[in-house]
C-alpha cells in the first residue's frame, strides 16, 4: 500500500479554503500513486476550534462540508478530521471515505483536558473502533491522545485485531524538546501494537499555538522509517509492506531535513508563528519600536525571516534618556536587516505631556509614572502608525519581563501580536547570536549583544537596579512557572533566597498585567496565557 500523510496548515474556521486545500493535497497524492491519503486531526474546520465548538451551524456546516468534499474524493480512500455534531454535543471524528462516499466515522477516545487543551469542555467520548481495507491491508483508526496511552490503546483495539496498519490523526502543538516525546510515543506504540504507525500532525500558527507538522512513519518494530518537514507543509509518502506479523517501510519521497538544535527550533517556530498570526489575520506588514536593545533587535529579524523586509518598518522614538549608542545601533540593525526606518523623537511630546499632568496635585517627573509616561507615548505612536498604515503592531517583550510585569500596561504592551513573549531573556541573547551565526555576518550589531539592558527611562537606569541578573531570574521563572516547584524546593536547589522570594511576589502580583497584552508564540512547556490560568485576585502567598 502506498500512503501519503498531507501535512497541511489550515485556518480555523475557513472551511471551504481548508477543504480546497484538501483536495489539492489528495490529487498530489493520487498523482504520485496513493492509495490511502491521510490528514491531519480537525484539519477541515482547524485546530483548536474553541467555543466555535458550542455554535450548532458550526458543527452543522462542518457536517456539510464534509460531505460535499467526500463526493469529490474518488480515487483513493482519505482520512480526514473534522468536527461531528451529535444530539446533544459533537466529536472530534476522523472520516472514512472511499470512492466518493464518507463511509465510516471514528470518533476520538482519550480527550486531553489540559495544558492547552480543553477537550472534555466540547466533546463526547467516542467509544467504537473503526477499520477498514486499502490496497489489500486491514487499517485501524486512531486520533491524536489514543496513542499516547499504548497499554489502554491495545486494549481497546483488541476486538479489531489484526490490523497491518494504525493510523494517527494529530494536532500536537510544538515546545522545545515535543519532537523527542512524539517520537518516543509513536516507537512504543509500533512496538506495543506490532504494527506500522502513520502519525499525519498539524503545521501552521493558530494565535498563540505553533504546529510544527514532523509527521512520521514507523515500521512495526517501531523505528522511525520516514519523517516530514518541521515547520512547513508536506506530503510524506511511502509504501507499506505487511505480512500481517511485520511491517515493512519504503520511503517515496525525499528525505526531510531534521531540526535537532533548539535553538534551531526555536527560531523557526517564532517565524511561522508570526508568519501565520499576521497573515491569518488579515495583515501583510507589520512595525515595531527599535530601541537598540537586544529584544527589538531580535523581533525585528524575525519579523524579516517571517514577513520579508519590505514588509517591516522600524521605528525609533528616542528621548534625552536614550544614549547615542543605543540610538545609533537602532540604525545600525534596520540598515543590516533592510528595512525601512523612522525617526520620531518624543523629548516634545513629553515635555506637552508633563507640563499637562504637572496641573495635578501629586505629579512630579521623577518617579515610575514618569518613566512609564514615555513607554506609554511610543505606544500611543506606534498604535496610531498602525491605525493610519494598516499594519501590525509587534511588541518586543520577553518572558522574564513579562514575568515579573517588568513592563508597562499601553506602553510597551500596546500592540498586536508579542513575538518573544515565551522567550527568557536569556534565549533572547542566544538567539541574537544564532541569528548572525546563520546569516554569516552581523546583523544584531555585537555592541547591542554586549550591551547590560536597560529600559533608558531615566539617566544611567539597568535592568539589574530592578531585577535579579537574568540567568538566576531565569531559573527562578522556570522552576515557579513551569515546574510548579514551591518556594522550599526554589531554595533547596540552590538559588538565592532573597531573590526567590522577591521573583514569586513579583510573578504573583502582576497576574492582571499578564491578561492583557497580545497573545505570543508558545515555545516553552508551560506558557503565559492558556497553559497557566491563576485567577487575578488572589492572596495566596506560598511558605517558606
Amino acid at each position: 500500500m502506498r500512503i501519503a500523510l498531507a501535512q497541511i496548515n489550515p485556518v480555523v474556521g475557513d472551511l471551504q479554503g481548508n477543504a480546497e486545500k484538501i483536495e489539492r493535497f489528495y490529487h498530489k497524492a493520487v498523482d504520485a500513486g496513493a492509495h490511502l491519503v491521510l490528514y491531519p486531526e480537525l484539519c477541515l474546520c482547524g485546530y483548536p476550534p474553541e467555543d466555535l465548538l458550542l455554535k450548532k451551524h458550526f458543527l452543522e456546516d462542518n457536517l456539510k462540508m464534509i460531505n460535499q468534499l467526500a463526493a469529490k474524493l474518488k480515487d483513493a480512500t482519505a482520512v480526514i478530521g473534522f468536527a461531528e455534531p451529535s444530539e446533544n454535543s459533537c466529536y472530534n471524528s476522523a472520516a472514512v471515505i472511499t470512492a466518493g462516499k464518507l463511509t465510516q466515522i471514528y470518533r476520538k477516545s482519550l480527550l486531553p483536558n489540559y495544558g492547552v487543551f480543553d477537550e472534555s469542555r466540547y466533546f463526547a467520548v467516542g467509544k467504537e473502533t473503526v477499520t477498514f481495507e486499502a490496497a489489500g491491508l486491514k487499517v485501524a483508526v486512531s486520533i491524536c491522545r489514543d496513542i499516547w496511552e499504548p497499554d489502554w490503546l491495545s486494549n481497546f483495539l483488541a476486538k479489531a485485531r489484526p490490523f497491518d496498519v494504525l493510523v494517527n490523526l494529530s494536532s500536537s502543538p510544538f515546545h522545545v524538546g515535543k519532537i523527542k516525546i512524539r517520537e518516543d510515543v509513536v516507537t512504543q506504540c509500533a512496538a506495543r501494537l506490532g504494527c506500522a504507525i502513520c502519525y499525519c500532525n498539524t503545521v501552521g500558527g493558530q494565535d498563540e499555538l505553533v504546529f510544527d507538522g514532523r509527521s512520521m512513519i514507523a515500521d512495526s518494530q517501531g523505528r522511525i522509517r520516514a519523517k516530514a518537514k518541521a515547520f512547513d507543509e508536506d506530503l510524506l509518502i511511502a509504501d507499506i509492506e505487511s505480512n500481517g506479523r511485520d511491517a515493512k517501510i519504503t520511503p517515496v519521497s525525499g528525505p526531510a531535513d531534521e531540526i535537532t538544535d533548539p535553538l534551531d527550533e526555536i527560531y523557526n517556530a517564532l517565524i511561522l508563528g508570526t508568519r501565520d498570526y499576521v497573515r491569518k489575520n488579515g495583515f501583510s506588514s507589520v512595525l515595531l519600536g527599535l530601541s537598540g536593545g537586544i529584544d527589538s533587535s531580535v523581533v525585528a529579524a524575525i519579523a524579516v525571516a517571517a514577513l520579508g523586509k519590505e514588509n517591516v518598518t522600524g521605528i525609533t522614538m528616542p528621548s534625552r534618556f536614550n544614549a547615542e549608542d543605543t540610538k545609533s545601533d537602532a540604525g545600525k540593525l534596520a540598515a543590516n536587516l533592510d528595512i525601512k526606518f523612522l525617526t520620531i523623537p518624543i523629548e516634545r511630546t513629553l515635555a506637552e505631556f508633563d507640563k499637562t499632568l504637572g496641573t495635578a496635585d501629586g505629579w512630579n517627573d521623577s518617579g515610575l509614572a514618569y518613566e512609564n509616561l514615555q513607554a506609554r507615548i511610543r505606544g500611543c505612536i506606534l498604535m496610531s502608525l498602525s491605525n493610519q498604515l494598516g499594519s501590525m503592531v509587534l511588541t518586543t517583550g520577553n518572558k522574564s519581563e513579562t514575568a515579573v510585569g517588568y513592563s508597562t500596561l499601553y506602553g510597551d504592551t500596546a500592540g498586536g501580536f508579542a513575538v518573544i513573549k515565551d522567550v527568557p531573556k536569556t534565549i533572547v541573547y542566544k538567539l541574537a547570536a544564532y541569528i548572525n551565526a546563520k546569516a554569516g555576518k552581523e546583523i544584531i550589531p555585537q555592541s547591542v549583544i554586549d550591551r547590560p539592558p536597560t529600559a533608558e527611562l531615566r539617566q544611567n537606569q539597568k535592568d539589574r537596579d530592578s531585577l535579579p541578573d537574568y540567568d538566576v531570574l531565569d531559573k527562578i521563572i522556570e522552576g515557579y512557572v513551569e515546574q510548579d516547584k514551591s518556594t522550599r524546593q526554589l531554595i533547596d536547589s540552590g538559588l538565592p533566597k532573597e531573590d526567590v522570594l522577591r521573583v514569586i511576589t513579583m510573578v504573583d502580583r502582576n497576574e492582571y498585567k499578564r491578561r492583557q497584552p497580545p497573545p505570543g508564540v508558545k515555545i516553552t512547556p508551560k506558557a503565559f496565557g492558556k497553559d497557566r490560568r491563576l485567577p487575578i485576585t488572589n492572596r495566596y502567598q506560598p511558605r517558606y
